[in-house]
Protein backbone atom coordinates (compact mmCIF):
# COMPACT_ATOMS: atom_id res chain seq x y z
CA UNK A 1 0.00 0.00 0.00
CA UNK A 2 2.79 2.40 0.97
CA UNK A 3 4.68 1.77 -2.27
CA UNK A 4 1.62 2.22 -4.44
CA UNK A 5 0.43 5.35 -2.61
CA UNK A 6 2.13 7.79 -5.06
CA UNK A 7 0.48 6.05 -8.03
CA UNK A 8 -2.92 6.09 -6.28
CA UNK A 9 -2.62 9.81 -5.54
CA UNK A 10 -1.43 10.47 -9.10
CA UNK A 11 -4.42 8.55 -10.45
CA UNK A 12 -6.84 10.49 -8.26
CA UNK A 13 -5.29 13.80 -9.31
CA UNK A 14 -5.51 12.69 -12.93
CA UNK A 15 -9.26 12.13 -12.55
CA UNK A 16 -9.87 15.43 -10.74
CA UNK A 17 -10.62 17.54 -13.89
CA UNK A 18 -13.41 15.10 -14.76
CA UNK A 19 -15.33 16.45 -11.75
CA UNK A 20 -16.11 19.62 -13.71
CA UNK A 21 -14.46 21.96 -11.21
CA UNK A 22 -14.66 25.71 -11.67
CA UNK A 23 -11.88 27.67 -13.37
CA UNK A 24 -10.87 29.18 -10.01
CA UNK A 25 -10.48 25.79 -8.32
CA UNK A 26 -8.48 24.50 -11.28
CA UNK A 27 -6.23 27.56 -11.00
CA UNK A 28 -5.64 26.84 -7.30
CA UNK A 29 -4.80 23.22 -8.09
CA UNK A 30 -2.34 24.25 -10.81
CA UNK A 31 -0.60 26.73 -8.49
CA UNK A 32 -0.52 24.16 -5.69
CA UNK A 33 1.11 21.53 -7.93
CA UNK A 34 3.59 24.08 -9.30
CA UNK A 35 4.65 25.03 -5.76
CA UNK A 36 4.98 21.34 -4.92
CA UNK A 37 7.46 21.01 -7.80
CA UNK A 38 9.47 24.02 -6.58
CA UNK A 39 9.36 22.70 -3.00
CA UNK A 40 10.54 19.22 -4.03
CA UNK A 41 13.35 20.80 -6.04
CA UNK A 42 14.52 22.91 -3.11
CA UNK A 43 14.18 19.94 -0.77
CA UNK A 44 16.69 17.98 -2.83
CA UNK A 45 19.38 20.59 -2.20
CA UNK A 46 18.36 22.13 1.12
CA UNK A 47 16.63 19.20 2.82
CA UNK A 48 18.62 16.15 1.78
CA UNK A 49 22.01 17.71 0.99
CA UNK A 50 21.86 20.37 3.73
CA UNK A 51 22.72 23.33 1.45
CA UNK A 52 20.11 25.97 2.38
CA UNK A 53 19.53 28.19 -0.63
CA UNK A 54 17.87 31.60 -0.37
CA UNK A 55 18.19 32.17 -4.10
CA UNK A 56 15.93 29.69 -5.88
CA UNK A 57 14.11 32.63 -7.42
CA UNK A 58 17.18 32.93 -9.66
CA UNK A 59 16.59 29.48 -11.18
CA UNK A 60 12.82 30.02 -11.37
CA UNK A 61 13.33 33.37 -13.10
CA UNK A 62 15.92 31.99 -15.52
CA UNK A 63 13.53 29.24 -16.55
CA UNK A 64 10.70 31.74 -16.93
CA UNK A 65 12.82 34.12 -19.01
CA UNK A 66 14.17 31.30 -21.16
CA UNK A 67 10.61 30.67 -22.32
CA UNK A 68 9.83 34.39 -22.57
CA UNK A 69 12.96 35.32 -24.56
CA UNK A 70 12.53 32.43 -26.98
CA UNK A 71 9.02 33.65 -27.63
CA UNK A 72 9.77 37.38 -27.79
CA UNK A 73 13.09 37.41 -29.67
CA UNK A 74 13.26 34.13 -31.56
CA UNK A 75 9.59 33.88 -32.47
CA UNK A 76 9.44 30.35 -31.12
CA UNK A 77 6.67 28.80 -29.09
CA UNK A 78 7.16 29.55 -25.41
CA UNK A 79 6.72 25.83 -24.73
CA UNK A 80 10.23 25.34 -26.11
CA UNK A 81 11.26 27.05 -22.90
CA UNK A 82 10.74 23.79 -21.02
CA UNK A 83 13.52 21.79 -22.74
CA UNK A 84 15.74 24.84 -23.33
CA UNK A 85 15.49 25.86 -19.67
CA UNK A 86 16.97 22.48 -18.70
CA UNK A 87 20.10 23.21 -20.72
CA UNK A 88 20.37 26.89 -19.83
CA UNK A 89 19.66 26.57 -16.10
CA UNK A 90 21.94 23.53 -15.81
CA UNK A 91 24.80 25.50 -17.38
CA UNK A 92 24.16 28.47 -15.11
CA UNK A 93 23.98 26.31 -11.98
CA UNK A 94 27.30 24.66 -12.84
CA UNK A 95 28.96 28.06 -13.13
CA UNK A 96 27.36 29.49 -10.00
CA UNK A 97 27.97 26.24 -8.12
CA UNK A 98 31.67 26.45 -8.87
CA UNK A 99 31.64 29.76 -6.96
CA UNK A 100 29.13 29.42 -4.12
CA UNK A 101 29.64 25.76 -3.21
CA UNK A 102 33.06 26.65 -1.87
CA UNK A 103 31.16 28.34 0.96
CA UNK A 104 29.37 26.71 3.88
CA UNK A 105 26.39 27.39 6.12
CA UNK A 106 25.28 31.03 6.36
CA UNK A 107 27.92 32.14 3.84
CA UNK A 108 26.44 29.82 1.21
CA UNK A 109 22.92 31.03 2.07
CA UNK A 110 23.95 34.68 1.72
CA UNK A 111 25.76 33.98 -1.55
CA UNK A 112 22.64 32.39 -3.06
CA UNK A 113 20.50 35.26 -1.80
CA UNK A 114 22.86 37.72 -3.51
CA UNK A 115 22.75 35.63 -6.69
CA UNK A 116 18.97 36.00 -6.91
CA UNK A 117 19.11 39.74 -6.32
CA UNK A 118 21.89 40.22 -8.90
CA UNK A 119 19.81 38.44 -11.52
CA UNK A 120 16.71 40.47 -10.64
CA UNK A 121 18.56 43.78 -10.98
CA UNK A 122 20.22 42.58 -14.19
CA UNK A 123 16.88 41.59 -15.68
CA UNK A 124 15.46 45.00 -14.81
CA UNK A 125 18.30 46.80 -16.58
CA UNK A 126 18.90 44.57 -19.63
CA UNK A 127 15.85 46.05 -21.33
CA UNK A 128 17.04 45.07 -24.85
CA UNK A 129 16.81 41.42 -23.76
CA UNK A 130 14.18 41.21 -21.03
CA UNK A 131 12.05 44.34 -21.70
CA UNK A 132 12.95 45.48 -18.17
CA UNK A 133 10.06 46.30 -15.86
CA UNK A 134 7.65 46.20 -18.81
CA UNK A 135 8.12 42.46 -18.80
CA UNK A 136 7.30 40.00 -21.56
CA UNK A 137 3.71 39.17 -22.42
CA UNK A 138 2.54 36.31 -24.57
CA UNK A 139 0.14 37.70 -27.16
CA UNK A 140 -1.96 34.58 -27.01
CA UNK A 141 -1.99 31.71 -24.58
CA UNK A 142 -1.99 28.21 -26.04
CA UNK A 143 -5.28 27.19 -24.42
CA UNK A 144 -8.16 29.19 -23.00
CA UNK A 145 -9.15 26.53 -20.48
CA UNK A 146 -7.02 25.23 -17.64
CA UNK A 147 -7.31 21.46 -18.01
CA UNK A 148 -4.37 21.14 -20.41
CA UNK A 149 -2.15 23.25 -18.15
CA UNK A 150 -3.24 21.11 -15.21
CA UNK A 151 -2.15 17.88 -16.88
CA UNK A 152 1.18 19.37 -17.98
CA UNK A 153 2.15 20.57 -14.50
CA UNK A 154 0.84 17.31 -13.02
CA UNK A 155 3.15 15.42 -15.38
CA UNK A 156 6.08 17.64 -14.37
CA UNK A 157 5.27 17.09 -10.69
CA UNK A 158 5.06 13.31 -11.13
CA UNK A 159 8.42 13.23 -12.92
CA UNK A 160 9.95 15.44 -10.22
CA UNK A 161 8.61 13.26 -7.41
CA UNK A 162 9.88 10.00 -8.92
CA UNK A 163 13.23 11.56 -9.89
CA UNK A 164 13.80 12.89 -6.36
CA UNK A 165 12.74 9.55 -4.86
CA UNK A 166 15.02 7.62 -7.22
CA UNK A 167 17.98 9.89 -6.44
CA UNK A 168 17.50 9.79 -2.66
CA UNK A 169 17.14 6.00 -2.59
CA UNK A 170 20.32 5.57 -4.65
CA UNK A 171 23.96 5.82 -3.61
CA UNK A 172 23.79 9.47 -4.63
CA UNK A 173 21.17 10.12 -1.97
CA UNK A 174 23.32 8.51 0.73
CA UNK A 175 26.16 10.84 -0.25
CA UNK A 176 23.81 13.84 -0.02
CA UNK A 177 22.66 12.85 3.48
CA UNK A 178 26.26 12.17 4.57
CA UNK A 179 27.24 15.68 3.44
CA UNK A 180 24.28 17.17 5.29
CA UNK A 181 25.06 15.35 8.53
CA UNK A 182 28.80 16.09 8.63
CA UNK A 183 30.66 17.38 5.60
CA UNK A 184 34.09 16.94 7.17
CA UNK A 185 33.34 13.34 8.12
CA UNK A 186 32.04 12.68 4.58
CA UNK A 187 35.26 14.07 3.10
CA UNK A 188 37.33 11.91 5.46
CA UNK A 189 35.53 8.86 4.03
CA UNK A 190 36.59 9.81 0.53
CA UNK A 191 33.38 11.46 -0.66
CA UNK A 192 34.03 14.29 -3.10
CA UNK A 193 31.65 16.71 -1.37
CA UNK A 194 32.02 19.55 -3.88
CA UNK A 195 31.18 17.22 -6.76
CA UNK A 196 28.07 15.79 -5.12
CA UNK A 197 26.89 19.18 -3.89
CA UNK A 198 27.20 20.41 -7.48
CA UNK A 199 25.02 17.52 -8.66
CA UNK A 200 22.40 18.36 -6.03
CA UNK A 201 22.46 22.04 -6.97
CA UNK A 202 22.23 21.29 -10.69
CA UNK A 203 19.26 18.90 -10.30
CA UNK A 204 17.47 21.29 -7.94
CA UNK A 205 18.06 24.28 -10.21
CA UNK A 206 16.91 22.49 -13.38
CA UNK A 207 13.65 21.30 -11.83
CA UNK A 208 12.96 24.80 -10.49
CA UNK A 209 13.76 26.28 -13.90
CA UNK A 210 11.27 23.95 -15.60
CA UNK A 211 8.61 25.17 -13.16
CA UNK A 212 9.55 28.73 -14.12
CA UNK A 213 9.19 27.96 -17.84
CA UNK A 214 5.77 26.46 -17.16
CA UNK A 215 4.81 29.60 -15.21
CA UNK A 216 5.51 31.79 -18.26
CA UNK A 217 3.29 29.62 -20.45
CA UNK A 218 0.53 29.44 -17.89
CA UNK A 219 0.40 33.05 -16.71
CA UNK A 220 1.26 34.59 -20.09
CA UNK A 221 3.24 37.43 -18.52
CA UNK A 222 6.49 37.76 -16.58
CA UNK A 223 8.57 40.61 -15.23
CA UNK A 224 11.69 40.66 -13.02
CA UNK A 225 9.85 41.72 -9.87
CA UNK A 226 7.61 38.66 -10.10
CA UNK A 227 9.81 35.79 -11.22
CA UNK A 228 12.99 36.90 -9.42
CA UNK A 229 11.16 38.01 -6.25
CA UNK A 230 13.05 37.20 -3.07
CA UNK A 231 10.01 37.18 -0.76
CA UNK A 232 7.44 35.68 -3.15
CA UNK A 233 9.63 32.93 -4.62
CA UNK A 234 12.79 32.21 -2.61
CA UNK A 235 11.37 32.71 0.89
CA UNK A 236 8.01 31.09 0.16
CA UNK A 237 9.84 28.08 -1.31
CA UNK A 238 11.70 27.58 1.96
CA UNK A 239 8.51 28.05 3.97
CA UNK A 240 6.65 25.48 1.87
CA UNK A 241 9.29 22.87 2.71
CA UNK A 242 9.72 23.91 6.35
CA UNK A 243 5.98 23.78 7.04
CA UNK A 244 5.41 20.51 5.17
CA UNK A 245 8.52 18.69 6.31
CA UNK A 246 12.20 18.98 5.45
CA UNK A 247 13.81 15.93 3.82
CA UNK A 248 10.51 14.11 3.37
CA UNK A 249 8.88 13.01 0.12
CA UNK A 250 5.43 14.42 0.88
CA UNK A 251 6.46 17.47 2.89
CA UNK A 252 6.60 19.94 -0.04
CA UNK A 253 3.14 18.90 -1.25
CA UNK A 254 1.64 19.23 2.25
CA UNK A 255 3.37 22.58 2.74
CA UNK A 256 2.16 23.84 -0.64
CA UNK A 257 -1.45 22.94 0.21
CA UNK A 258 -1.29 24.79 3.53
CA UNK A 259 0.46 27.87 2.16
CA UNK A 260 -1.76 28.22 -0.92
CA UNK A 261 -4.98 27.74 1.04
CA UNK A 262 -3.84 30.12 3.78
CA UNK A 263 -2.94 32.78 1.22
CA UNK A 264 -6.27 32.43 -0.58
CA UNK A 265 -8.30 32.54 2.63
CA UNK A 266 -6.51 35.63 3.93
CA UNK A 267 -6.80 37.42 0.57
CA UNK A 268 -10.54 36.83 0.60
CA UNK A 269 -10.89 38.65 3.95
CA UNK A 270 -11.53 42.39 3.40
CA UNK A 271 -8.87 44.89 4.55
CA UNK A 272 -6.27 42.23 5.28
CA UNK A 273 -4.75 42.53 1.80
CA UNK A 274 -1.24 41.12 1.69
CA UNK A 275 -1.28 40.11 5.36
CA UNK A 276 -0.78 36.51 4.31
CA UNK A 277 2.97 37.17 4.46
CA UNK A 278 2.58 38.05 8.15
CA UNK A 279 0.58 34.90 8.80
CA UNK A 280 3.17 32.87 6.89
CA UNK A 281 5.80 34.17 9.30
CA UNK A 282 3.69 33.39 12.36
CA UNK A 283 2.91 29.92 11.04
CA UNK A 284 6.60 29.26 10.39
CA UNK A 285 7.54 30.29 13.94
CA UNK A 286 4.89 28.01 15.40
CA UNK A 287 6.02 25.11 13.20
CA UNK A 288 9.69 25.58 14.11
CA UNK A 289 8.88 25.65 17.84
CA UNK A 290 6.43 22.76 18.04
CA UNK A 291 7.16 20.73 14.88
CA UNK A 292 10.79 21.41 13.87
CA UNK A 293 10.70 18.65 11.24
CA UNK A 294 7.48 19.94 9.67
CA UNK A 295 4.02 18.42 9.62
CA UNK A 296 4.94 15.19 7.84
CA UNK A 297 8.31 14.88 9.58
CA UNK A 298 6.73 15.23 13.04
CA UNK A 299 3.41 13.60 12.24
CA UNK A 300 3.81 11.22 15.19
CA UNK A 301 4.36 14.14 17.55
CA UNK A 302 1.37 15.92 16.00
CA UNK A 303 -0.85 12.94 16.78
CA UNK A 304 0.40 12.88 20.37
CA UNK A 305 -0.38 16.58 20.72
CA UNK A 306 -3.99 15.74 19.90
CA UNK A 307 -3.91 12.57 22.01
CA UNK A 308 -4.33 10.33 18.95
CA UNK A 309 -1.96 7.48 19.82
CA UNK A 310 -4.23 4.93 18.17
CA UNK A 311 -7.49 4.69 16.30
CA UNK A 312 -9.58 4.39 19.47
CA UNK A 313 -8.43 7.82 20.56
CA UNK A 314 -10.31 9.36 17.65
CA UNK A 315 -13.50 8.88 19.71
CA UNK A 316 -11.84 10.70 22.58
CA UNK A 317 -11.06 13.67 20.33
CA UNK A 318 -14.63 13.71 19.03
CA UNK A 319 -15.97 13.79 22.59
CA UNK A 320 -13.60 16.63 23.49
CA UNK A 321 -14.82 18.58 20.48
CA UNK A 322 -18.44 17.82 21.37
CA UNK A 323 -19.10 15.66 18.27
CA UNK A 324 -20.14 12.58 20.24
CA UNK A 325 -21.05 11.20 23.63
CA UNK A 326 -19.31 8.61 25.74
CA UNK A 327 -20.99 5.21 25.70
CA UNK A 328 -20.33 4.69 29.41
Amino acid sequence: MKRSLPLIILGLLGLTPLLGLSSYIMHILIIFIMWSVIGMSWNLLGGYCGQVSFGHAAFFGLGAYTAGILYHHAGMSSWWGLPFSIVFVAGFSLVIGFIVLRLRGPYFALATLAMGEVLRVSAENLTWLTQGDMGIMLQQRTWVGKVQYYYIILGIAALTFFLVKKVIESKLGYYFVAIREDQDAAESLGINTTFYKTIALCLSAVLTGVAGAFYTNYMGYIDPKVVFALHDISIVTIMVVMVGGVATYWGPAVGAVIMILLAEVVRSIPKLGAAHHTLFGVLLIVIIIFLPNGITGDFGRLKKMFGLRNGADVDKLKRLLGFGRSSS
